[in-house]
């Protein structure tokens, strides 16, 4: 079965295009690549999760471990989060972010190549206020993520924690101290807001 893919946003010239929604970049156009299995949130999904986000981004600190396009790591980083670390498996999606932080002149998110599993199963931790996870569907990679998240201490005692996935946000077997906080559709996708409790 194929997996369910989200809207691409429009191509301009032959290159995909995504928008920043809010903050210091606000409305700032960027492309980014062909990748395979890369799924942008749609700004409309952005625009939702930022709003349910609103009173905790300012200041946090930003893990953004499948990163692919980096529209929602560019909008934390845009509407203030104070440090970012975005990280991906495709050398092309994570040479595109380099370059889009450095036309944004943005200092405060790290970007580099890597295996988001083995990452937070060998990288010394640091916790993380906000965690975006949106990983490639039909690998199972969700709920491995959200485990090495919490026994290896990469989240802050409140962290907020945003999924995507191809199946309801109950069915995933996540962290049992993670409070649903809130959960949308959108064509074939789930995404879904966590609070992590003590």
């Amino acid at each position: 079965m194929a997996s369910p893919r989200k809207p691409v946003p429009k191509q301009h010239n032959g290159v995909n295009q995504l928008r920043i929604i809010g903050g210091e970049w606000r409305s700032r156009k960027l492309s980014f690549p062909d990748v395979q299995g890369l799924r942008p949130t749609p700004d409309r999904v952005r625009e939702t999760l930022f709003n349910w986000l609103a009173p905790y981004v300012a200041g946090a600190k930003v893990l953004d471990p499948f990163a692919g396009s980096g529209a929602i790591f560019l909008e934390a980083l845009s509407r203030g989060a104070a440090m970012g670390v975005a990280l991906d498996a495709s050398h092309v999606a994570v040479s595109s972010l380099k370059e889009h932080l450095g036309t944004l002149r943005c200092t405060t998110g790290q970007v580099q190549t890597a295996d988001a599993l083995r990452y937070l199963e060998t990288q010394e931790a640091t916790a993380f206020d906000l965690v975006f996870l949106d990983p490639p569907f039909n690998q199972n990679l969700l709920p491995a993520a959200c485990t090495l998240l919490e026994e290896r201490q990469w989240l802050a005692a409140d962290a907020w924690i945003y999924t995507e996935s191809e199946t309801a946000p109950s069915t995933l077997g996540l962290p049992g101290n993670w409070r649903l906080h809130r959960e949308q559709k959108s064509g074939q996708v789930y995404y879904a807001l966590w609070q992590r409790g003590a």
